[in-house]
């Protein structure tokens, strides 16, 4: 019987394969070749969908070059990088994030934060840049926005926010890279990148072509959103990218009347999951109105209440995150 190697060997060469990966009836094909193979590639992709016990297929495409020092992507004046991911969307990464730099930046660090979400980019209306294009002085490079005392770059920033792009993974890929690459960072101690949910084609290209020092895992308590985030966790740490640990979002929501802690969707699912995989359990976030309002208002909870429990709690995952760095 064939298997997924044989399959990928009758359409490209082994100097072509880079990777042949089966995560959970995912499977990552990596070539090193460009998209001028997309054809042969889609006839690939529609044999493997075929096989049992294959629900998805990826093919990622990259470019091979003489030396392999430059198959990373190269963001200049970026000391470290880490990655905010979680297995789903709606359990609040873009905000953990945000709050996130922010709680960096309070630390002392020159932070930066790069929206990587590029179909569902929420960062500059967090931070108050929606509707505001970049500047750029030579016609090449574009200047980071800067506020709240942290960088911050996103493709919402470039398009209207009512436009839904329909592009590609190859296409959004090429994009992210060019807004990370092409952005004047100048002197920068940690970027945090705002992943997109999932375990798709932009997650796996980033994870091949950026140096990260760490990831760190969002989730609610609820089981449904546990299950994916294994599956990231599992997806990173497969792909040699060490697990800062997983943060546990919306944990519960402390009565203003009687002070007690409510545990809506569960009390301890994510804590109990990291010790399960054996990854650190990073902290509790609990539910806020503030972190809602304003995020939506465009002043983080952290710059606009940096007393509150909330704050608190962001601050002291930052602590950890940075210990671990």
């Amino acid at each position: 019987m064939e298997t997924y190697e044989d399959i990928v060997a009758r359409y490209f060469s082994k100097e072509e394969i880079q990777s042949v990966q089966n995560m959970h009836s995912h499977l990552i094909v990596t070539l090193s070749v460009t998209t001028e193979k997309q054809e042969k590639a889609d006839q690939l992709k529609n044999e493997l969908l075929q096989l049992p016990n294959t629900e998805r297929v990826s093919i990622i495409f990259t470019k091979q070059r003489q030396n392999p020092l430059f198959d990373k992507w190269q963001i200049k004046g970026v000391k470290k990088i880490i990655g905010v991911a979680s297995g789903k969307g709606g359990v609040g990464k873009s905000t953990t994030a945000v709050n996130l730099a922010l709680a960096l930046a309070n630390l002392g660090q020159k932070v930066a934060l790069f929206d990587a979400d590029i179909y569902g980019p929420s960062i500059p209306t967090m931070l108050s840049f929606e509707n505001t294009p970049p500047v750029s002085y030579d016609g090449k490079t574009f200047e980071p926005f800067e506020n709240f005392g942290i960088k911050a770059m996103s493709i919402g920033s470039l398009i209207d926010q009512n436009t839904a792009l329909i592009w590609r993974g190859s296409k959004a890929c090429s994009a992210i890279e060019q807004l990370l690459t092409q952005t004047n960072w100048s002197d920068v101690d940690t970027m945090v990148i705002d992943m997109p949910p999932g375990t798709g084609d932009i997650q796996i290209t980033l994870a091949q072509k950026l140096k990260f020092d760490g990831i760190a895992i969002v989730s609610t308590p609820q089981d449904i959103a546990l299950i994916d985030a294994i599956k990231g966790i599992n997806m990173f740490a497969k792909m040699g990218i060490k697990i800062l640990g997983l943060i546990q979002n919306m944990s519960y929501y402390i009565c203003p009347h009687c002070n007690e802690k409510a545990y809506l969707f569960g009390e301890n699912g994510a804590k109990n999951t990291a010790a399960q995989m054996g990854v650190k359990f990073l902290g509790d976030i609990p539910i806020d109105i503030n972190v809602r309002q304003n995020a939506d208002e465009g002043t983080p909870i952290i710059a606009k209440l940096p007393d509150s429990p909330t704050t608190k709690a962001y601050e002291e995952i930052a602590q950890k995150i940075s210990n671990l760095l």
